[in-house]
């Protein structure tokens, strides 16, 4: 037998449904659907998430922690929210950023006459001011996956990293 718990913090509300977990917060709420294999149990108590199994194997214990790490993430995204600060940086074409809808469109990149587009994933907000790009929400992967997918829509292919070093890079992350 092994299992994990997780202390509910005072200010938010956790549910379960079978594999489903619903977390809500100041900030809004998130649900999340885990796969319960190997006869993972997720219960729920007055003030804690106990996440069991009936086996101690290794992948077993990695799964209980990953799961716990989800629902903590899910917990401090509630409540505080997640924000990513990224910087626009350029030395030999001046580049011009800017949101369409849900897309970040990099116009001018390398000189370059096409434009280049990174998606915005989930309820995740991108505010661009100057040179400085802060992306913020509740969800962590749908933060740090629009925050991927606006530094790799200025990767630089064909050029020198070191001469060119033309891009939007993330320079403080998580909260």
């Amino acid at each position: 037998m092994y299992s994990k718990e997780f202390l509910i913090p005072a200010n938010i509300s956790i549910e379960t449904d079978g594999g489903k977990v619903r977390v809500s917060g100041a900030k809004g709420q998130l649900e999340r659907t885990f796969k319960l294999a190997f006869g993972i149990k997720i219960e729920k108590t007055e003030n804690k998430v106990k996440i069991s199994s009936e086996l101690s194997k290794r992948e077993v214990k990695a799964m209980i922690g990953t799961m716990i790490a989800h629902i903590r993430n899910m917990a401090e995204g509630v409540t505080n929210g997640y924000t990513y600060r990224m910087k626009i940086v350029y030395s030999h074409f001046p580049m011009t950023v800017k949101l369409e809808g849900r897309k970040v469109v990099t116009q001018n990149f390398i000189g370059e006459r096409t434009s280049r587009v990174a998606d915005i994933i989930g309820d995740t907000q991108v505010k661009i001011d100057g040179l400085d790009v802060t992306i913020t929400g509740i969800n962590l992967e749908d933060v740090g996956q629009t925050a991927s997918n606006i530094e790799q829509s200025c990767r630089i292919v064909g050029f020198d990293k070191r001469r060119f070093s033309d891009g939007i890079y993330l320079v403080s992350g998580k909260k």
